[in-house]
């Protein structure tokens, strides 16, 4: 894989000695856990709410705080949304379930155990498409499993405690484990760039790791191109951003096979990332399986998944983004870079599928979705479903457009703008009243044709002699006297007609 070049070439001296190190030599192996938070509206055992914020340790119930007697009851919507996953991601889903009990201590996690999937995952196995400059690939999957949050500890409110918030404590989550399948950071970048878009397809997780509701691990570890024993894995916790996992991969890379090329020991460890200088720093020794003493919760019955609910849920799956690149290109026509961005969004997918609705012009409709309404949304910093102007009212000032009432330019520089002003206003009715209607009247445009050519007898005289090119200057001065209203291809017939006689 390409790594970062310290010393500003492939040949560069390492950290730990002074023997140079051919980085090129080795090969970095990566593997993902993802946390997803789904969205339930309530807890993964109880019901208290799931949602995001509120005051400090307001969401919580006998049963989240872990006290005595408090009895779990599943959440059966988080089950559904992790069998989502799993059909999205072409894995087997178990049949016979069961939790278990994780036990480890830290303050943020109140019963002293975390309740968590490990002998039965209920999504096995499977994989997720990625795209990278070297091409497709599949990212093969090892497990997807449900298990409850922990709750926040916060370090900066009291200078002498740590503080506890366990309004998260409880909340339903997914943890999406790759097998160390993943060999540069750009590949991990892709990986969870296509995860996320899947997660908010299925609407199963809103993918905002700023908040939280998406976290990665990252384990990496260094082998020799040509070897097929992994080498000794770190574990940085916690990335919270799919550039921040990027950037912890690419310094891992190059400190691991420093401290391998100088024959230092890797310890097996967490570390955790420093965003504000790019690099990694130890947490603590990593733990094994067994140190979680994992057994089944006595509290919590096994359960199956039956056929019924298993075909309900693959019967009510939306078209993924793939599905929907193949159809755009093949069934509308759509170039495929316009197809590829338009997916990567699904808030622009219900946009656009709604557009197509009220119009057969797809092509079109793509350009004003990528065009003048993205451009709208980021000079107003708007998300696609707070945009104003709605699918059906586009489709009006397109269709303006395609009979010739309006130019493009018209219609995206005048009329569009005011209908971000006035969205239930009809596109027909603004340009009316801004006397923008394009004229198709051949007299009227005849009139402005002899303004131009007599303003520039000169130019007429050069394109007689030959100077053809020419021609666009004659119809952006008469666009100029029309103030936009002639009609561009008509123009140019007449113009033509009468240059040439």
């Amino acid at each position: 894989m390409p790594l970062p070049e310290p010393g500003g070439g492939i040949l560069i001296f390492a950290y730990f000695c002074e023997m140079p190190i051919n980085y090129d030599a080795y090969e970095v192996v990566i593997g993902l856990e993802v946390h997803a938070q789904l969205l339930t509206r309530t807890k993964l055992f109880c019901g208290d709410s799931a949602a995001f914020g509120g005051e400090p340790n307001t969401h919580v119930s006998p049963i989240t705080l872990g006290l005595p007697g408090a009895l779990p009851r599943l959440n059966k919507k988080a089950v559904e949304y992790a069998i989502r996953m799993g059909l999205a991601c072409h894995s087997e889903i178990s049949r016979m379930n069961y939790f278990a009990r994780k036990n480890y201590f830290y303050p943020d996690l109140p019963k002293g155990y975390q309740i968590s999937q490990h002998t039965t995952p209920i999504v096995i196995g499977g994989w997720i498409s990625i795209r990278t400059a070297e091409g497709q690939r599949n990212v093969q999957l090892n497990r997807i499993h449900i298990e409850e949050d922990a709750g926040k500890s916060i370090h900066d409110i009291d200078p002498a405690y740590t503080s506890v918030d366990l309004n998260r404590a409880g909340v339903p989550l997914i943890e999406i484990v790759t097998e160390p399948d993943l060999h540069s950071a750009e590949e991990a970048f892709a990986f969870l760039t296509e995860l996320r878009k899947i997660l908010r397809y299925l609407e199963v997780c809103d993918g905002n790791m700023e908040e939280g509701s998406m976290r990665c691990d990252a384990n990496i570890s260094v082998r020799l191109k040509g070897e097929t024993k992994l080498g000794t894995k770190v574990e940085v916790k916690n990335l919270n951003s799919i550039r921040n996992v990027r950037r912890a991969i690419e310094h891992e890379a190059v400190r691991l096979i420093d401290l391998v090329s100088a024959g230092r020991p890797v310890q097996q460890e967490t570390r955790s990332f420093d965003a504000s200088n790019g690099t990694t720093f130890s947490l603590r020794s990593k733990e094994e399986a067994n140190d979680y003493r994992y057994f089944a919760d006595p509290d919590l019955p096994p359960f199956q998944v039956s056929d019924e609910l298993l075909e309900s849920i693959r019967a009510s799956l939306p078209a993924l983004p793939e599905e929907l690149v193949e159809r755009y290109t093949k069934q509308l026509l759509l170039p495929e870079y316009d197809a590829r961005v338009i997916c990567d969004d699904k808030d622009t997918v219900d946009y656009f599928e709604e557009l197509t609705k009220h119009t057969r012009n797809y092509k079109a409709a793509a350009n004003w979705v990528l065009g003048p309404v993205k451009s709208a949304l980021n000079e107003k910093g708007l998300e696609l479903v707070q945009f104003p102007v709605r699918p059906a009212t586009l489709a009006a000032l397109m269709l303006l457009v395609e009979e010739g009432k309006l130019s493009f330019s018209i219609a995206a520089e005048r009329i569009f703008p005011a209908l971000l002003q006035e969205p239930s206003k009809n596109p027909l009715d603004i340009a009316a009243s801004l006397n923008l209607i394009q004229s198709s009247d051949t007299s009227e445009i005849n009139s402005w044709i002899e303004q131009a050519l007599a303003g520039m007898p000169d130019k007429v005289t050069e394109y007689k002699k030959g100077k053809k090119g020419l021609i666009g200057l004659f119809v952006g001065e008469v666009k100029k006297l029309s103030k936009g209203k002639a009609d561009p291809k008509l123009t140019n017939q007449l113009l033509l007609e009468k240059l040439e006689n």
